[in-house]
């Protein structure tokens, strides 16, 4: 691995990949000997989900279990939706990608027979995710992928700039335009490429509360999309039930694991309210977890995970990164119950992608959390994010590998646009509009109101950052807007049935929700690349 500036020569023969989080990092290691090149706005291993991931990964490898079980469980809570076909085909290929991160050097925790040992998550029929130090398997998967990137010799990284463009010719990709992360004064570098990877993360901060980093922004699903890229399920947006509330944003996790070692949720008074919601009560479908919860704080009475009779002073050495959460914010979770909330935790939705990670541009693939493959469908089952991130990744170098790519790179027109400043009371005020109006119970008024505040905050944003952050939001938006009915993660107290004449997935376009958007603003909608 070499660490470039971007004005350095990047080869013409140079895959660029960015973002530097699991799906990102997982590609170049695949696409080696081939010559890559990774952008980051971070360095690696900040500014990433996957880091952060405490739960791990799903994979059928303990006896008894199987790959067809573990596909059955991911359909079952996807709220009618899932790929099917998609759904089993991550299933059966988690044993070899978990092998791949053993011989990278991922330390994943092993019983007393040197077996893999495995937990159990919500909507799990068996034992099969399978850890590190119980909750730091995001932080291990992460450090071992670095550490071989960084004996890579045909990776190189650039640091500290973040995309801005998608730059395309002929309805295929011809380029990128880059900026120097945090300065919005900085000139754009462009750089040409024959074949672009986005594994950019998710869209966590677009929400006032939500359990990702700063960088999940949605900056890939914006750059697709404005480059007409389809745009797969936006509006299922998935909260996690138990985000500790100690005043911090990003809001740390209490892993979902912890409920499937037996604690229980209890509000203000001590009493179990997921008992009468679901006969699964703590162990529920998340989306049924997170309404419960959001219930009891909308009710007064709060909503707390307690943990001490089921881990008590074992808690610490089950869960070190919650209990040292905890901790900082001044709650020994051995003792008492930690206060919790619903927050943004992953989405479902993003750049539309078949089988091979290849989105609707040519030369453009997508892994990771900003793309959609099916395999989630409403509502994403526990630990199988990192799954998909890494079984992606590796089909997608895998395809580049066989792909013929164009001869000579595409020339380039790109220009300087002037950036402004980066408006923060504006992108607070996005964050606040999306938790209220676009949150954990949505309904019909609220999402109007959302749409219409949210494409003018698109029409009238100066700066690129922002105006990304008003795209996807505002794609999400226009989605659950449509949606009429409630599925999954995607619930409207004006239809709170499912309808199953909806029971198919949403493909859509930058297009498609500036003319929804027309609808409820009376503006005309503006035009991006591709009609939709």
């Amino acid at each position: 691995m070499r660490l470039i500036e971007p004005s350095s020569a990047i080869a013409a023969d140079d895959i660029i990949i960015v973002g530097g989080g699991l799906a990102g990092l997982f590609c170049a290691l695949k696409l080696a000997p081939r010559p890559v090149t990774v952008i980051s706005a971070a360095p690696l291993g900040e500014g990433a989900s996957s880091a952060w991931a405490q739960g791990g990964i799903a994979a059928a490898v303990a006896e008894g279990d199987s790959a067809e079980a573990h596909a059955a469980d991911t359909i079952a809570v996807g709220g009618g939706i899932v790929d099917e076909a998609v759904a089993l085909g991550l299933a059966r290929e988690a044993g070899a990608r978990i092998h791949d991160l053993l011989q990278y050097g991922v330390p994943f925790d092993r019983d007393l027979e040197g077996r893999l040992a495995v937990g159990r998550e919500a909507a799990h029929s068996a034992r099969r995710i399978v850890h590190v130090q119980g909750d730091r398997a995001g932080k291990a998967i992460i450090a071992a992928l670095i550490d071989a990137v960084q004996k890579t010799p045909s990776i190189k990284v650039i640091e500290g700039y973040v995309a801005e463009t998608l730059l395309t010719s002929e309805d295929a990709v011809a380029g990128l335009q880059l900026r120097k992360a945090h300065d919005a004064g900085a000139h754009t570098i462009t750089v040409p490429a024959r074949a672009v990877v986005l594994a950019t993360g998710g869209i966590g901060h677009l929400y006032a509360v939500t359990t990702n980093p700063v960088e999940a922004s949605g900056s890939g699903l914006a750059l697709a999309a404005r480059a007409g890229a389809v745009i797969a399920d936006p509006e299922f947006v998935q909260f996690h039930p138990t985000a500790i509330m100690i005043g911090r944003d990003p809001a740390p996790l209490a892993s979902e694991a912890i409920r499937g070692e037996g604690a229980t949720l209890i509000n203000g008074k001590g009493e179990r309210f997921m008992l009468a919601i679901d006969p699964l009560a703590e162990l529920a479908p998340r989306d049924i977890v997170a309404r419960g919860v959001f219930a009891e704080i909308a009710a007064g009475r709060g909503a707390f995970l307690d943990a001490t009779k089921a881990l008590g002073a074992h808690f610490a050495k089950e869960f070190p990164t919650v209990y040292a959460s905890c901790k900082a914010g001044g709650i020994d979770p051995a003792t008492q119950p930690i206060p919790i909330a619903p927050a943004v935790h992953y989405h479902m939705g993003g750049i539309a992608v078949d089988q091979h990670g290849r989105t609707s541009i040519k030369g453009l693939w997508a892994g990771g959390e900003v793309s959609s493959t099916g395999a989630h469908g409403a509502n994403r089952l526990a630990s199988n994010s990192l799954l998909e991130a890494v079984v992606y990744a590796a089909r997608i170098a895998e395809d580049i590998n066989g792909h013929a790519l164009p001869d000579t790179l595409r020339i380039v027109a790109s220009t300087q646009t002037p950036n402004g400043a980066f408006d923060t009371q504006a992108e607070t005020r996005l964050r606040n509009i999306m938790s209220t109006q676009v949150g954990v119970i949505r309904n019909g008024e609220d999402l109007a109101n959302a749409v219409r505040s949210l494409a003018a905050m698109e029409r009238s944003a100066t700066n690129a950052a922002l105006r990304n952050m008003a795209t996807t939001a505002l794609i999400v938006a226009t989605a659950a807007w449509v949606r009429q009915e409630s599925r999954g993660a995607h619930f409207r107290s004006d239809y709170p049935d499912e309808n199953p004449a909806l029971a198919r997935r949403t493909m859509t376009t930058l297009n498609a929700a500036h003319a929804v958007a027309a609808t409820i603003t009376g503006h005309e909608a503006p035009r991006t690349a591709v009609p939709a």
